[in-house]
């Protein structure tokens, strides 16, 4: 189980120092989602005490990814040049670590569940996150499109894809788990995409859960 102490610290280490609004954000949500997770389950009971490596520092896998390998996408979510949809968001995941991460730009939570979105809501507005919209709807309903959009394996690829394609200008940043080539090869089939890359968060975060846990980036390019 991490502590907040020790994911303050491994955050510190890839992404700087953070900033006391920052810190006081992320030592809250502890105590936010154990109160709302014993109203609406939104994360498994056997999972909350592991809140911090599950579910934050998996979502802040995406801030790592874009500072290590792609710094002109970070700058931009750093200077709040970007709009951000997180797509079937859930409790908030990965949307508002993300948005504590990046105060600067806007993210849209979207989640087709009312029960989901009414936690994220909750969440997003205790922390006073002004950069954070949440929207009980579906992707094709938004009627907008966004730079980027985020998502935590919410669905097989072949199933997120036709949701989301013509919802980003940017890239697609998709948290998966296990074999994604077997879901990437009948994408760029069917799809006729080219720029797909798969980056490996365990190459670069330590820890058992963080196994075959991977970034699929899907360039509009």
């Amino acid at each position: 189980m991490m502590s907040y102490q020790e994911f303050e610290s491994v955050i510190s280490r890839y992404l700087g120092p953070l900033s006391e609004a920052q810190k006081e954000a992320f030592a809250a949500l502890d105590g936010l989602y154990r109160d709302w997770n014993s109203k609406i389950n939104v994360i498994s009971r056997k999972d909350i005490d592991s809140l911090y490596e599950h579910h934050i520092l998996h979502s802040l896998c995406i801030a790592l990814y874009l500072k290590t390998v792609r710094p002109q996408d970070y700058l931009s979510w750093q200077e709040g040049k970007a709009t951000v949809l997180d797509l079937g968001t859930g409790g908030g995941f990965p949307g508002i670590p993300l948005a504590i991460m990046f105060p600067g730009t806007e993210f849209t939570l979207c989640d087709s569940v009312g029960k989901k979105t009414l936690v994220a809501g909750s969440v997003a507005e205790a922390l006073g996150l002004k950069n954070v919209k949440v929207v009980n709807a579906r992707a094709e309903s938004l009627g907008r499109s966004f730079d980027y959009v985020v998502s935590r394996a919410v669905a097989s690829l072949q199933d997120f894809y036709p949701w989301v394609k013509g919802c980003y200008n940017k890239r697609i940043l998709y948290l998966r788990g296990g074999d994604v080539a077997e879901e990437i090869s009948p994408l760029i089939s069917r799809y006729k995409l080219k720029d797909i890359d798969v980056w490996p968060v365990f190459g670069v975060l330590d820890g058992e859960y963080f196994n075959e846990k991977w970034i699929v980036d899907i360039s509009r390019k």
